[in-house]
């Protein structure tokens, strides 16, 4: 494309694509699409938009279809790239002057010449930087603005880059202009200063607009430096001034420089610790910030307290010889700063002026209770909010400074003792804050303060007021119990508290969630004691249920669902006579929050701790559950990335307790995407689930899946950790326990891996241990099955069936010590005397080897009586016995009884050892003679012969 002649044709093509007429501008797009791959185009586009006489739109466009087009063809190995000579006189042209007028369209030539730098720069554009910095020392106002913003794009853009190399140049050129930044940042500081004074307010503004790029420039740089930077010092601008917003911007930008200088570089900054302090206390905890301060530079200057209070490198070691001196210089400035005095002054006004609950606050509690009791403090909210950002504050200091603060913080609250007058509204408010602090430091105040008595002689009184103004301590009470009721709260003291709050939930004056969302839930700490709460159990959470209907916002339900949960997870099946209005609610609760994940993650929470507390009885939740299983284990459905988790839980808990010998709980369509579900973060459900299947109903369960599951166990070995493999293994090793002939069959395709493992002498001894149990199963219960798999293995191996059955007893042998489950070890020996009798010499040859894996286990798992002197196998299990629990344990679930029945079935529990050892000796002496089966039992060890000999006696 020939610029000269180009630049009127593109120009009118940029015309009419500005046009509001769809029939002049689809054409004009069409066209200029044509020309983003023609050469030459990104050169008209640049001598347009540099073009001050042109129409803005028209000048707009043009630098939009240049910034696209960087994306698109700036790169060498893009197609249809620009030519390298193109790209070197576009770079010249974008950096020949900073002058343009129009600020929208100065910024996104900024954005373009980064966007430029990102790809180019040091390397193909190593005069931007040294060009930027030398416009932005010019005299010219509007150049030196221009200059200071592409600047802050180019810097942004830069830092944003990841490889290891681009950070590294990055580090270097950061080191290179940051002196010059702060200096930068510094003399228009100092301007904006003198304008302000003499009342200049459109060059004040003038100059916070540069001060305000420099500081952002110089917080991008901060990330990769460790240079000083000066305070600035803030002189107050009335509120109704120009420069009043810029100028809190520009302020609230200089204490994140501080911050992201003190948490990357905190070595660098700890010569800046002593006056950060000075100036973050004084405007924050003095006089000095009256009138001065707002709200965000509030939590600023906080953060920036609580980082120098808190960072470890400002901390020496426990042993004070291996300290670092830079540890011991901030150390030292720490500790020369926070007096008693200070310190004394920075707790009483956190307390006594932060905690304080506002007009707002108040107002925002009468007028939308719901809303105040769940405002946000969690999270990271205390590095933007005030409230929280107090709070974390005080806890900090009072971490770090207890002795100090402790006895102020009681003397605040001995000043406070015995009811407060409900007339006297700053009184009522200072003890809400001062038990808030209370509450806050329950962990550090453990040994200074009585909680008992002060709960029975003070406390207990307080909840008793019932004037209404008097809810606020009565809020406050409750919430402060909370807090200590982990800490240090007899258990004796139980009924009474859950007295109080049965009275409380009935208060008018207090809303229940008022009162139960600022209090931890009474049952959920170690010390709790079902029986002391079940006489209040009924009336608790019936009105916890009343509570749950009458709220609206989602995150109440969620956290009167959480409290519900803890109800039914603690007192667990002695919750069954009151919840059959919960079951009846919640179908319509899940269908109210279809739009409200969150919601439903917390209804999943409660079915879970319902099933668990229905037990056998859920089965009447089964019209509910299922459609909300489908729903939730559906990965095809977005929501499934909120409810996955839960919803194979419930699953689990339902298999576990399920009575029924053949409902499925999980849907079939989730079955056959076995492998999508089997995430790494619910892989361990995934297979607990399959497991329970098997042990409620192998046949129809390995007839309908198993075949599925087995591609997708296949897939999951290629790439798995080594107790991912076990996991796996284990289902297959449970299908086999429970079924040998079509568990076998079902899971053949994974038969031959384990095989080779074995004979490999896999090297990790847990999963060659989970090798050995699948083949000792295999090996005992479907020996013709074994067979066919030798045959199978020795013909791919190209070896002799005896041979590779030499090798498998060998490395059995030399591998025992590898399984470390008693159950194993005897099933070990169980299966490899199964190869007796024999006339194989093979087998024959490793009769030793096998006789030492018997006496081996005998030593497991045979006791002797020490009156008849006789031995018994201990893992004998004759009959089902149902355990006899106390108070305190749990009933077995379903599942714990399939498994026990089981058992009476499995050769490990149903065949002694020493006569199974016995009987085949007999076996073999018989089929060999008694000459022979001697000189046979004469390659084994004569230790090992009279101890097994031991073992027999009696036989």
């Amino acid at each position: 494309m020939n610029i000269d002649g180009a630049s009127s044709v593109v120009l009118q093509a940029l015309t009419h694509a500005t046009s509001q007429d769809t029939a002049v501008l689809k054409p004009a797009e069409e066209q200029l699409r044509q020309w983003e791959t023609q050469p030459g185009f990104y050169s008209v586009l640049l001598n347009i938009f540099n073009n001050h006489m042109l129409d803005v739109n028209v000048r707009w466009l043009a630098v939009l279809y240049f910034k696209n087009g960087i994306d698109r063809y700036w790169r060498r190995v893009a197609p249809h790239a620009l030519s390298e000579e193109e790209k070197t006189s576009l770079r010249a042209g974008l950096i020949t002057n900073f002058n343009e007028p129009i600020n929208q369209i100065a910024t996104q030539i900024a954005v373009l010449i980064a966007k430029v730098a990102r790809l180019d720069c040091p390397r193909q554009w190593p005069e931007l930087i040294p060009i930027l910095l030398e416009s932005v020392k010019g005299q010219d106002g509007l150049q030196q603005h221009r200059a200071l913003l592409t600047f802050y794009h180019v810097t942004k853009t830069l830092a944003s880059k990841r490889l290891a190399q681009d950070r590294r140049l990055f580090q270097d050129l950061a080191s290179g202009i940051y002196s010059f930044a702060c200096s930068l940042w510094s003399h228009h500081t100092d301007c904006f200063l003198q304008q302000i004074y003499t009342r200049d307010e459109a060059a004040a503004l003038s100059s916070l607009e540069r001060t305000l790029l420099s500081l952002k420039g110089i917080k991008i740089c901060t990330h990769a430096n460790t240079h000083n930077c000066v305070l600035i010092q803030s002189r107050q601008v009335g509120p109704d001034s120009t420069c009043r917003e810029k100028l809190e911007k520009t302020i609230i930008l200089y204490t994140k420089v501080l911050l992201d200088f003190l948490e990357y570089h905190p070595c660098a900054f700890i010569p800046l610790i002593q006056r950060s302090l000075e100036f973050a206390v004084s405007y924050v905890f003095t006089p000095a910030g009256e009138g001065v301060t707002f709200e965000r530079f509030i939590v600023q200057c906080m953060n920036l307290i609580k980082m120098i209070v808190k960072n470890d490198a400002y901390k020496p070691a426990k042993n004070i010889d291996d300290s670092k001196p830079e540890s011991l210089e901030a150390h030292k400035i720490k500790t020369a700063f926070f007096t008693h005095p200070t310190l004394t002054e920075i707790g009483r006004r956190l307390v006594s002026h932060y905690f304080l609950l506002t007009e707002e606050e108040l107002a925002m509690w009468e007028e939308d209770p719901e809303s105040f009791a769940v405002e946000e403090t969690g999270g990271d909210s205390w590095k933007y909010s005030l409230r929280p950002c107090t709070e974390v504050l005080f806890l900090d200091i009072f971490h770090n400074y207890s002795q100090t603060l402790t006895p102020v913080l009681l003397d605040m609250v001995q000043n406070l003792q015995g009811p407060t007058n409900v007339e006297d509204s700053v009184q009522l408010l200072m003890k809400d804050a001062v038990y808030n602090a209370v509450g806050l430091a329950a962990y550090e105040l453990f040994d200074n303060v009585d909680f008992d008595q002060w709960f029975k002689n003070q406390l207990l009184g307080e909840l008793q007021v019932s004037h209404h103004r008097y809810k606020l301590i009565r809020r406050r009470v409750i919430w402060l119990i909370g807090q200590w009721i982990s800490v240090k709260f007899k258990s004796d003291l139980r009924p009474l508290l859950y007295e109080v709050i049965l009275s409380l939930m009935q208060d008018p004056d207090l809303v229940q969630f008022d009162f139960i969302l600022n209090s931890r839930p009474p049952v959920d700490d170690f010390e709790f004691r079902t029986e002391q709460f079940l006489p209040y159990l009924e009336s608790i959470f019936g009105l916890l249920f009343q509570l749950l209907q009458q709220v609206t916002e989602c995150d109440t339900k969620m956290q009167v669902l959480h409290v519900i949960s803890c109800v039914i997870e603690r007192v667990n099946i002695q919750i069954r006579p009151y919840v059959g209005c919960l079951v009846q609610y919640l179908p319509l609760l899940w269908k109210q929050s279809e739009e409200h994940n969150m919601l439903r993650c917390a209804i999943l929470t409660t079915l879970i701790h319902l099933v668990q507390g229905l037990g056998a009885e859920s089965k009447n939740l089964y019209p509910f559950l299922l459609p909300v299983i489908q729903l939730s284990t559906d990965v095809s459905q977005p929501p499934h990335v909120y409810l996955l988790e839960d919803g194979l839980e419930i699953i689990h808990q339902q298999m576990l307790l399920s009575s029924l010998s053949s409902c499925f709980f999980l849907p079939p369509a989730c079955l056959h995407q076995f492998s999508n579900l089997m995430s790494s973060e619910n892989l361990r459900t995934c297979f607990q689930i399959v497991n329970a299947y098997i042990y409620l109903s192998a046949t129809e369960f390995l007839q309908n899946y198993a075949e599925s599951l087995c591609r997708s166990f296949c897939d999951l070995l290629k790439d798995i950790t080594n107790e991912g493999q076990v996991q796996v293994l284990k289902v297959v090793e449970i299908a086999l326990k429970v079924s040998p002939i079509l568990g076998a069959h079902m899971f053949q395709p994974l038969l031959p891996a384990v095989f080779r493992g074995i004979v490999d002498g896999e090297r990790y001894p847990v999963v060659m241990s989970t090798y050995l149990g699948i083949m000792g199963r295999v090996l005992l219960q479907n020996s013709s099955f074994f067979s066919s798999l030798l045959t199978q293995m020795a013909s791919e191996c190209s070896q002799k069936m005896d041979q590779l059955l030499g090798n498998v007893i060998e490395m059995w042998v030399d591998r025992m010590d590898n399984i470390t489950q008693p159950e194993r070890r005897k099933l070990s020996s169980l299966a490899l005397l199964s190869l007796l009798p024999s006339d194989n010499s093979v087998i024959q040859d490793k009769f030793c080897g096998i006789i030492n894996i018997c006496v081996e286990a005998l030593h497991d798992v045979m006791t002797e009586d020490p009156e008849t002197g006789t031995f018994k196998d201990c893992m004998l299990m004759s009959h089902f016995e149902e355990p006899k629990l106390s108070d305190d344990e749990e009933p077995p679930t379903e599942q714990d009884k399939r498994k026990k029945l089981l058992a009476l079935e499995d050769p490990v529990h149903s065949v002694s050892l020493q006569q199974f050892v016995y009987d085949k000796l007999k076996a073999q002496q018989a089929l060999m003679g008694d000459q022979g089966f001697g000189v046979l039992m004469e390659t084994v060890d004569t230790e090992l012969v009279r101890q097994l000999q031991e073992f027999l006696q009696g036989l």
